[in-house]
This record gives C-alpha cells, structure tokens and sequence, in this order.
C-alpha cells in the first residue's frame, strides 16, 4: 500500500479560506473598478459601477460624496497656447466629461454671420453658397458683450455686427481671390437703404437702413483697440474673373452651435481616458527590440542593464571574450499611446504586455474657432453647467 493510503483526506470546508480584508477591495476587483481592460479582441471592465452598495459585504462604501469628489477632483493643465490647450481631469465620470464636451459644441454661444444682404453678386458662385460661406468665417470678438437677437427685436448696436463687402475686378485685370480680410466692420451699423413704397415720404428725413443703432460700437472700450475683425485674414471666400463683382452687407448676430454649427466656438474638443501600459515580465534584449519596433508611436524605449554574459571574440583565434550589454524595455511615454493594440498581437504577447485605460483620468482637448481663448471657454463651460444643475434643484425643491 502507498505510504498514508490510510491517512483520511482532509476534506475543503469554506471556512478554511482567509477572511477577506475589510475597508479594501482585493486587486483583482479594484482593478476592474477603476480600470478598463484592453485585450487584443475588445475591451472589457468598461461599465462604471455606481451602485452604493456594490461592495458593502467588504466594509466599501461607493457611494458618490461631495466631500470624496471635492478632495479627489483636480484639473492639471499640460498645453496652452492661443487656439487651443490640452489638461486632465482627475476624479470624475466620463457622463460629466462628456457633458464638458457637449456644451462646449453646442451651447456655448459666439457671433456668427447670419443675415448676407447682397446687393451685386456677378461671380460664378451663387448668392446662397456664398453666404454660407461668409456665415462660416470666425470673428474675433466676445459675445458676452452682445444680446440674442429675438424675432420681435430690431437690430442694433447691442444684438448686430454689421460688415461691408465690395470687391471688383476690372476688365483687362488678371483674376483675383476674395479673402476674409475684405470684410470691412461698419460700427455705425447698415449703409444699405430700405426701399420705400411711399414715394411721398420727405426727402429731407434719414434713409432708413436695415440696423438701428443708437450709438457707434467703436464707443465701447473693448473694441477701441480691439476692432470686430474675422479671426483669420487668408479665408478664401470667392474668387473673380475681369469684370465680376460682388458687393453686400453681412449682419453678425449672437446664436449657439445647437442651431446651427457655425455658431460653435470650438473647431473640435474631445477627451480620452489615460493610457495604462503595464509591463507583466521582464523583456529582454531581442524581444525588447521587438516590442520596441511593433509600437507605430514610440511608447516603449529600451535601457542598458550594463554587464551581462561571456561572448566570445569574432575571430576563431581570438583567445579573450568580452561583456556583452543586456537591454530591457521600459514604457517611456505611455500617455502617447493610441490603444492600436500592436504590442498585443501575436503569440504570448498579451502575456507580457497588459493595456489599460484608467476610468477616471481623462485627456480633454479643446481647440477654439478663436472667437474666445480655449481657457475661456473651459470656464463658460462650467458656468452653463452650474446653472443646469441649479435649475434641476430648483425644480426638484
């Protein structure tokens, strides 16, 4: 008989198995709490838990607190320049970022070209094509100085920006392009005359034009040494052949990218969670090279561990040997990865190399049309949002 055949088998009892540590999750659950998975097929952990009581057996409480966002939430900004900036938010779920980026296209308001008035247009590009156009061209102003122009509202210096276009090209001349620059800010508002059917109206009184203004914008001192100009000068708008013309009036008014995309104060703003490159062993010398040369954008490097094994020399009569170096990957720019998943395709290298996206530290990018800085816009941003959580309440109350 096998030695202890008459030993009894200790039989498995749950009781047997370690008290789970309370006031901590174990790491395999934490990991899939606070971290998207990235296999080499799809994704996986990607749900946010947001149940209070999800892990209330283990002394947990994930509800969600003031207090814990107050202390954990922080902004970090990492670029910033006229057009645009790049920082993190740290501490917070993807709904309120996304809903950073959502106001940001759509309800943030700026001025844009609405109303084109043309009074000669000889080009070949027809007059609806043209002011789409023009209604596309950012200006550079505030538009917190100006009101929304309602239907029952007349336009005037607080609600309307009136610019002026008049471009000819003589017969004989050479073609040449319409550009952004030619539009000309008219700050004591329309020139173009109304027609009248009272042919006895008083010749002596003001032409009625198509603005009201009480008073010339160049009165406000934000645009003394700030004058209404398009953002950028080299837009091309049209071009013209020898003899064409175009010559119209272009009324700017205050309206929200939800109506229509021109109105949008940003050319794009969008957020990523941060990248996670982990690296599971030890990768040497060939297979560093390797990992090195999968990755399209330059996430991992490789060091020099210095010393390693004996080599001998090249030639056959070469009696002493020499070190060779050893090389190991290392991440060194994991926030530059795109998720592209070439360090995990092919054989065991998921075993080596693990992707992740942390749940709530996010990229954000804003890039502005130039009608207010991107730091600007941030902050209106989180006003608009202030009071759509101020209205809820209200209601709610």
């Amino acid at each position: 008989m096998a030695e202890g055949a008459g030993e009894e088998k200790k039989k498995f009892s749950i009781w047997d198995l370690p008290d789970v540590p309370m006031g901590q999750l174990p790491p395999h659950l934490e990991l899939q709490r606070t971290r998207v998975s990235c296999n080499k097929d799809a994704p996986i952990h990607t749900e946010s838990i947001q149940y209070s009581g999800a892990y209330a057996s283990m002394g947990i409480d994930n509800s969600s607190r003031l207090d814990r966002f107050s202390n954990n939430f922080r902004v970090e900004v990492v670029r910033l320049n006229e057009d645009d900036m790049e920082f993190d938010m740290i501490g917070i779920d993807a709904a309120i970022a996304n809903s950073f980026r959502r106001i940001l296209i759509a309800e943030l308001p700026t001025m844009a070209i609405e109303k084109v008035l043309i009074a000669n247009n000889t080009s070949i590009i027809q007059d609806e094509v043209l002011a789409h156009r023009l209604g596309l061209v950012p200006i550079r102003v505030d538009p917190r100085l100006f009101d929304y122009l309602s239907e029952n509202d007349q336009p005037n210096e607080k609600n309307t920006i009136v610019f002026k276009l008049h471009v000819q090209c003589k017969r004989g001349s050479p073609r040449i392009t319409v550009k952004s620059d030619a539009l000309k800010w008219l700050p004591n508002g329309s020139e173009l005359v109304k027609e009248t059917r009272n042919a006895t109206s008083d010749s002596s009184s003001k032409p009625e034009t198509y603005t009201y203004f009480g008073c010339s914008q160049e009165t406000v001192p934000e645009f003394v040494k700030n004058p209404i100009i398009p953002k950028y000068p080299d837009i091309i708008i049209a071009k013209l052949g020898p003899g064409q013309e175009i010559e119209l009036e272009a009324h700017a008014v205050k309206g929200i990218g939800k109506t229509h995309a021109k109105w949008s104060p940003v050319a794009t703003a969008w957020y990523r969670m941060l990248p996670e490159v982990v690296l599971l062993e030890d990768i040497e010398d060939d297979l560093a090279e390797e990992l090195k040369s999968k990755c399209p954008v330059n996430v991992f490097d490789i060091e020099d561990l210095g010393k390693g094994d004996i080599v001998l020399g090249t030639f056959p009569n070469e009696e002493f040997g020499c070190q060779a170096g050893r090389r190991r990957a290392t991440v060194a720019r994991p926030r530059a990865c795109t998720l592209c998943r070439e360090c995990i395709r092919g054989d065991d290298w998921e075993k080596r190399v693990a992707l992740r996206r942390v749940k709530d530290h996010f990229i954000f990018t804003i890039e502005s049309t130039g009608a207010l800085p991107p730091e600007v816009l941030f902050t209106e941003a989180v006003k608009i949002l202030e009071d759509k959580c101020e209205r809820v309440i209200t209601e709610l109350s």
